[in-house]
């Protein structure tokens, strides 16, 4: 185990007090889940969606970024000559390849047909942030991984060479190319993959520097207005803000942040867009599949914030400013 300031010795913490436990209990939750009327998830099979190959094949030119949203918190970054991908998840959110959420649509782009990376970034070891299948498929392409302290021991397991792993504790930083830098920031939330090992890994956001854009991953948080002010104050303005607006509930309101949240996240941050992950892929919570987005923007026209909504698979350069696609609106 890595020495870090979060790590009390048993488990790692966040810098405040955070419940994961639901104060109405277990129970409760088991009867909304089998109860509830919500639409959790389209009546029909969203897409078919798909990437364009040719593209995306062509080198990232040296100024632009662009993104392509994959559905969760997957997304293929491409910022000033260098392609990222994050939180890869091609499968259900699950220990189980035949239970458990899977995905409302196919993944738009297979592994097989991925460019090559510069760097594959992970912010937390939940299933559906890190899938396990998806690791061993890339791991033979030598491409690197960079993670939170302790989540490096999952990825040696499941084949990635330990030269190819880059753990690192929060606020630590690293340099890729002599051209980008990679940063470690804090989140709000917490770990595990089992029964019996809550939080020993860490969990993190992600700060992405190059030589002309700025990129904020959130991974999960819950709401952590001061601390995205102090990630904004040390790294912003941002060019692009990547946070989760799906998966929310009273329940657990310590660490997923909702739409509102996520809103006051991206001001925090100083972000100039906005792209909003964790939703319309997942059956993960409470409420309507597509209430997180439709609150979004709500919230967005208040406030005037510019939103990203590109269907997935959509590689969209920032460059030209909001979008809205509407893909989820004939599907509910």
């Amino acid at each position: 185990m890595q020495t870090s300031s979060q790590y009390n010795g048993k488990k790692y913490l966040n810098t405040l007090a955070t419940s994961v436990a639901p104060p109405s209990g277990y129970g409760r939750m088991l009867r909304r889940w089998l109860l509830g009327k919500e639409v959790r998830e389209p009546h029909q099979t969203p897409g078919p969606f798909s990437v364009d190959l040719t593209a995306l094949a062509e080198p990232v030119p040296a100024a632009v970024l662009r993104i392509t949203w994959l559905g969760h918190s997957s997304v293929l970054l491409e910022i000033d000559g260098k392609r990222f991908l994050t939180d890869p998840v091609w499968g259900r959110a699950s220990p189980f390849g035949f239970a458990g959420p899977k995905r409302f649509f196919p993944m738009p782009l297979p592994i097989a047909h991925l460019p090559a990376l510069d760097g594959i970034i992970i912010s937390h070891d939940h299933y559906d942030h890190l899938d396990e299948a998806a690791v061993r498929a890339f791991a033979p392409t030598g491409v690197s991984f960079f993670c939170p302290l302790g989540v490096g021991a999952h990825l040696r397991r499941w084949g990635v060479a330990a030269n190819r792993i880059t753990e690192l504790d929060w606020w630590q930083r690293v340099v890729i190319g002599e051209t980008h830098t990679l940063v470690a920031t804090p989140a709000r939330h917490f770990s595990g993959r089992g029964l019996r090992d809550r939080d020993s890994t860490l969990w993190a956001s992600w700060v992405v520097l190059g030589p002309q854009h700025r990129a904020f991953f959130g991974g999960d948080s819950g709401p952590f207005e001061a601390g995205f002010h102090e990630i904004g104050a040390a790294y912003g303005p941002f060019d692009l803000t990547m946070l989760e607006i799906g998966a929310y509930d009273a329940e657990w309101a310590d660490i997923h942040m909702g739409p509102e949240h996520a809103a006051a996240a991206h001001q925090a941050l100083r972000g100039r867009l906005l792209l909003p992950l964790h939703w319309g892929t997942f059956n993960l919570a409470f409420h309507s599949w597509t209430e997180p987005v439709e609150r979004l923007q709500e919230i967005a026209a208040a406030r005037q914030l510019k939103l990203l909504l590109p269907r997935p698979g959509h590689r969209i350069d920032i460059a030209d400013g909001a979008i809205e696609s509407g893909w989820w609106r004939s599907l509910t």
